[in-house]
C-alpha cells in the first residue's frame, strides 16, 4: 500500500460471525453525487447489504446511505440498488461460484481510496448454529488466556 490513502466509511462488523468468508474483492461502486458527500460524512450501513449478479452484472442491495442534508431537490433514495464495477474476468469467477451450493455475495466495508468509494466484497457461505457457538467459544477462551498472561506480567 504504498502512496495509497485509505479512509474507512463503514465496516459490516456481524458479516464474520454470520459467514465463513472464501475471497474478498474490491469494487468500484456506481454513485450520485448526493451519495459520495453523504459517504464521506461517513452516513452508510451495511447490515443487511447483500451483492446479487442481475444480467451480467453485479448489484448491491440493501447497503443504506442517508439522504444527504444540505440537497434541496434530486436527493438520491437511500436503499436503492447500486451497481459495482468490476473486470469481466473477477465477475465470471465470481458468477461461477456464486451458482455454486450455499454462497452468496455479502459487502464487508466501504472505503475511499485515493479519492474513489470502493466496496469489498466477499465470497461467503453461511455459518450453522454450532459453527457461530464454537467461535464464541473460541474467541472467550482467548480472551480468557490473554486476561491471565496480562495478569501474570
Amino acid at each position: 500500500m504504498d502512496n495509497e490513502h485509505i479512509k474507512i466509511v463503514t465496516e459490516n462488523r456481524k458479516a464474520r460471525h454470520e459467514f465463513h468468508i472464501d475471497d474478498e474483492i474490491e469494487a468500484g461502486i456506481v454513485l450520485r453525487g448526493t451519495e459520495v458527500k453523504s459517504l464521506r460524512e461517513g452516513r452508510a450501513n451495511l447490515k443487511d447489504a447483500y451483492g446479487k449478479i442481475k444480467k451480467g452484472e453485479l448489484y448491491v442491495y440493501q447497503m443504506h446511505i442517508s439522504p444527504y442534508p444540505f440537497a434541496y431537490y434530486d436527493n438520491h433514495e437511500p436503499l436503492r440498488p447500486r451497481k459495482l464495477l468490476l473486470h469481466r474476468s473477477e465477475l465470471k469467477r465470481l458468477i461461477g461460484k456464486v451458482q455454486e451450493k450455499g454462497f452468496t455475495l455479502v459487502p464487508m466495508r466501504v472505503y475511499f481510496k485515493n479519492g474513489k468509494a470502493k466496496i469489498k466484497i466477499a465470497l461467503a457461505r453461511g455459518k450453522r448454529k454450532y459453527d457461530k457457538r464454537e467461535a464464541i467459544k473460541e474467541r472467550d477462551l482467548k480472551r480468557e488466556l490473554d486476561r491471565e498472561k496480562k495478569g501474570r506480567h
